[in-house]
């Protein structure tokens, strides 16, 4: 028996980057007020969406945090959602 008969081909998948919209379109502002924008980068959970998931780059998506975790504390935006 031949081992390169049993071994399969992995398959590596190319994902399609996604542009930051903050970047795109620069008169959008992050604000901690702006509950409606927050809260399309927190999950049902009420996790704050890694950069991956969410499309922003590394210096908007440090700005969605902040303005999540300054939300949170003004009770704006849930800490966890049951």
């Amino acid at each position: 028996m031949a081992k390169d008969s049993k071994k399969k081909k992995k398959l590596k998948r190319v994902f399609k980057k996604k542009e930051c919209q903050f970047c795109k379109d620069p008169s959008i502002v992050i604000d901690y007020k702006d509950v409606n924008l927050l809260r399309r980068y927190i999950n049902e959970k009420g996790k704050i969406l890694t950069r991956r998931s969410s499309g922003a780059c590394a210096k908007h998506q440090r700005k969605i945090a902040n303005a999540i975790k300054n939300a949170r504390i003004l009770a704006l935006l849930p800490f966890v959602n049951r």
